[in-house]
Parts: structure tokens; C-alpha cells; sequence
């Protein structure tokens, strides 16, 4: 358990503008005059930098700093909320009063706290600014060795781009129970993209990765690693042939192409969606959704992971919460507002953008579980089939599970044998059918690399993905052959 993460988000957050724990407790108390049943109070400061290289120079580089208050109140199932960029005493008195508009939805039943406790999160990351980790002229260097190292590997790589970013976010929630919290959350991110050429033709390839790290992560060893895996992607495209279309079977890597379970699968877990019945899962808990087998989970304590959070955003600590049990419906992702009223468990899952959005159920780390097949056995097993290495955009509607990713590195299966790579693939289905085509699951289950963002209602967080190789009978692939 981590005290100091609260301290210093009192020192950042509270003790320059005059605030103290009297203070929230008064706000927070002034706002139960009504009939309110929750509310609470969530502080943010953010440093974040960004730095770019294109054409052998670092040609973008910015920095931001934003601070704020997010204050909401809950009645029923009505949420009024005001934010506000100007911490102090009488901008939280505004913005609460500015809540008590939907006081007469509530019951007002529930008592506030009378003085504030702190809620112990375990420390799942190291609690330092990255930014300060490295000085800007190391920054420019990193990225310059991405660029020579990737030039270096081929002489047909015309072109290599390069990003180094990273944030210093820290975070303090008062709640109306009296538990206050605090979180100091590092985020680090290097990628690669680089284009290859032969013939007139020209292809690309991308890596990278990071986690809640300072930048010292990125050792030799690591972004070697990334460079080689950019100029594999690109020059296995450049040799690429167009994929074929139809059903067939389909065997996805380990890793990154856990990202289609995360979108295809994984948003229709989460709590609110399922409270309004608009899931394809709604109402099936105890019910056989997939293969036996699978079993997925959502887990926000992994150390380091981009997609990890010590406590979530409403102060609970995160947790592995088991969604899929060999195939059997097991839970949904839930924030307190939604747990309450679908009287279930609430999950950890609670996460906002910032000061200015609302808290919602979203995911942190989805994956599937290993399982006993050796990934070469599953290859030998397929007679025509396509091999997803990689993927790049995909759309997924909730409502029905209905998705189409693309795969942006591919191959043929023949004979149960890996031949020759295919460019164009994508990969159409819905996410509960294509958990009841899952015949093989690999021994190899992989986490990605630490690049994944997750948009829902135009909030952008980090999240992490990952799963075995898996076998895939009968699904429906869109090609350019």
C-alpha cells in the first residue's frame, strides 16, 4: 500500500489554493442539502510532451500543462456535473451549487461522510515524472539513433518517423462516503513507422511501445527491437500479394490482435451498456457466449502496463475481474453509478479523460487466457487459411457486435505451412459469434506492447491488449484478390 501518492497529490492539487480536507468535506456536505444520493470531487494536474522526427530532423515538439476540478452529483440514475480549470474554494462552491439541479430525482438517503479517509491503493507503477527523466537534447538524440539504426537495417527504407511521448498525471478524488484518494500515474510511448520502396512500389511498417515508466525504459535492446520490427512490417509488404475473399479459417497471433477482442467483444462487457440493454451480452450472465476454452479477463493491476491504474477514477482500487469463464458469461465492467443500479459488484473500472469528462465503465488490460496448443500445432492444422499478424483500424457496432478489421500484416496458410504475405485483408464478424468459432487456443498468450488507445463517447484513454494464438473456423474475410 502507497501513502505517498496521496500526499503528493495534496501537495500539487489541494495545498497551493488554499484547500484542505475541511474544505471538501463542507463542499461536499453543502451539496447533500438536496437530494442527492453521491457525488464527488475529482482533481487533476497533467504535464504532458510530445516530440516528433520526419525526414532525418526533429521537426514538432510541444508541451502542455492543465489543471482542474471535475465536481458530479448523482440522484437515481441522473448525473449533473460542472468543471471547472480555476482550483479554489469558491470555483468548487460554483460548480456545486451548479449540480443541484437534479436534486428532485434523488432520494437523498444516503448520509455524507463526516470527515475525510484515506483509501490505500496498492502502488502498481513507480510515482515520477517522466518528462524529467531524460533532458531534451537525450529526447532528440533517442529519436535520431530510431532513425539512423532504422536506415541502417535496409537500403530500401526511404523514409522513417519517429514520436517519443509522456505524461505526468496526477490525480486526487474526494468522495461523498468520506474516502479521499490519490494516484501519481507515469505514461511513456515511443513508435516507429517507416517506408520501404522497391520497384516504384512503396510500403509501410510500424512498432513500438511503453507503459508507466520513466524513459528509461527504452534501452538499446528495446528500441533495436521496435526498429526491427517497423522495416520487417514494411519490407514483408513490399513482397506482399493480394489476399483472397471468403470464408475461411483464420489463425490471429498472439498479442496485439487482442485488440479485436477488446473492440468486438470487450466494450459490449461494459456496465452501461448492458444496464440499458443495448449490448449484444445483455441479460445472458450464466449463459455460454463462447467457446469452451475461453475465458477473458479484464486486469487493472498489472504492474506497469499503459493500461493499469493503481485506483480508478473514482478512487476504488482496480482489480481482475473475470468476464468469460470457459465460455460461460461471468460479469460486466462496472463504475459505481452503474454497479448500484444493476446491484452488482462495482469492478475498478470507473475512468474519465480528464477533469472535464464524466466517469464511465471502460476497460483497462482485456486478454484472453492461454491455452494447451502449441502455436505451431495450430498452424499445422490449417489446409487454407490466413495467418493475422497484425492489425490496424477495425469498427465494431455494440449494439449487435458486428465488427471489420483490417489486418495490416498477413499471410496464407497452405498445406499448414506459412507461405507468402497478403496485403488487404480484413477480417468481418460479430463479436459473440466469432467467441463460438474459437477451435484451438495457443500455450503463448502475449500482452501488447504498450500502445493502445480506447475511444468511447469521445474519451480517449490507455488501454492494454492481449491473447494467444488463436484458431478461428469459418469467418469471413474481405481481400483485394
Amino acid at each position: 500500500m502507497n501513502s505517498s501518492n496521496l500526499t503528493t497529490a495534496r501537495a500539487i492539487l489541494l495545498t497551493p489554493f488554499g484547500l484542505d480536507d475541511v474544505a471538501l468535506t463542507s463542499t461536499l456536505a453543502g451539496m447533500f442539502t438536496h437530494k442527492v444520493d453521491y457525488a464527488d470531487l475529482y482533481f487533476q494536474f497533467t504535464k504532458s510532451e510530445s516530440w516528433s522526427l520526419e525526414e532525418g530532423i526533429v521537426k514538432t515538439g510541444s508541451f502542455n500543462i492543465d489543471q482542474g476540478v471535475g465536481i458530479r452529483a448523482v440522484s437515481g440514475d441522473k448525473t449533473a456535473f460542472a468543471y471547472s480549470d480555476d482550483i479554489s474554494l469558491t470555483a468548487l462552491k460554483e460548480a456545486a451549487a451548479a449540480t443541484r439541479t437534479i436534486a428532485r430525482y434523488g432520494q437523498g438517503k444516503i448520509k455524507v461522510g463526516a470527515n475525510m479517509y484515506p483509501h490505500m491503493a496498492k502502488a502498481l507503477y513507480v510515482p515520477e515524472d517522466p518528462i524529467n527523466s531524460l533532458d531534451s537534447s537525450a529526447k532528440v538524440q533517442l529519436l535520431g539513433r530510431v532513425e539512423k539504426l532504422a536506415r541502417a537495417k535496409d537500403p530500401r527504407i526511404k523514409q522513417v518517423m519517429a514520436g517519443l511521448a509522456s505524461e505526468y498525471d496526477v490525480v486526487l478524488v474526494a468522495r461523498s462516503d468520506g474516502v479521499i484518494a490519490g494516484d501519481v500515474r507515469p505514461l511513456v510511448r515511443l513508435s516507429v513507422t517507416v517506408i520501404a520502396e522497391q520497384n516504384g512500389r512503396r510500403e509501410m511498417g510500424s512498432s513500438g511501445g511503453g507503459g508507466r515508466y520513466s524513459y528509461a525504459y527504452f534501452t538499446d535492446d528495446i528500441i533495436e527491437k521496435y526498429v526491427d520490427e517497423a522495416v520487417a512490417g514494411a519490407l514483408i509488404n513490399l513482397e506482399s500479394r493480394p489476399a483472397p475473399a471468403g470464408p475461411m479459417t483464420v489463425v490471429l497471433g498472439p498479442g496485439w490482435p487482442g485488440v479485436l477482442l477488446h473492440e468486438a467483444i470487450g466494450h459490449g462487457l461494459e456496465g452501461d451498456f448492458n444496464r440499458k440493454k443495448s449490448s449484444a451480452f445483455s441479460g445472458r450472465l450464466g449463459q455460454k457466449v463462447a467457446a469452451a476454452g475461453v475465458t477473458v479477463v479484464d486486469d487493472g493491476t498489472l504492474v506497469n502496463r499503459r493500461g493499469s491504474l493503481s485506483m480508478d477514477d473514482e478512487g476504488n482500487s482496480t482489480q481482475c475481474t473475470t468476464l468469460i469463464e470457459n465460455g460461460i458469461l461471468r460479469g460486466y465492467l462496472q463504475d459505481t453509478l452503474n454497479a448500484r443500479l444493476m446491484k452488482m459488484p462495482i469492478t475498478g473500472n470507473a475512468r474519465r479523460e480528464s477533469f472535464a469528462h464524466l466517469p464511465m465503465p471502460r476497460m483497462t488490460n482485456t486478454y484472453m487466457l492461454g491455452g494447451d496448443k502449441d502455436p505451431r500445432e495450430i498452424i499445422a492444422s490449417v489446409k487454407n487459411g490466413l495467418y493475422a499478424v497484425n492489425f490496424g483500424g477495425g469498427q465494431v457496432d455494440i449494439t449487435n457486435g458486428k465488427f471489420v478489421f483490417s489486418a495490416s500484416e498477413a499471410y496464407m496458410i497452405e498445406d499448414g505451412r506459412v507461405t507468402y504475405p497478403v496485403k488487404g485483408a480484413t477480417l468481418i464478424g460479430n463479436g459473440p459469434d466469432v467467441l463460438n468459432r474459437v477451435s484451438m487456443i495457443g500455450n503463448d498468450m502475449r500482452l501488447d506492447s504498450g500502445v493502445g488507445v480506447c475511444g468511447k463517447e469521445g474519451q480517449s484513454v490507455p488501454v492494454g491488449v492481449g491473447q494467444p494464438t488463436l484458431r478461428l473456423d469459418g469467418i469471413t474475410v474481405g481481400g483485394t484478390a
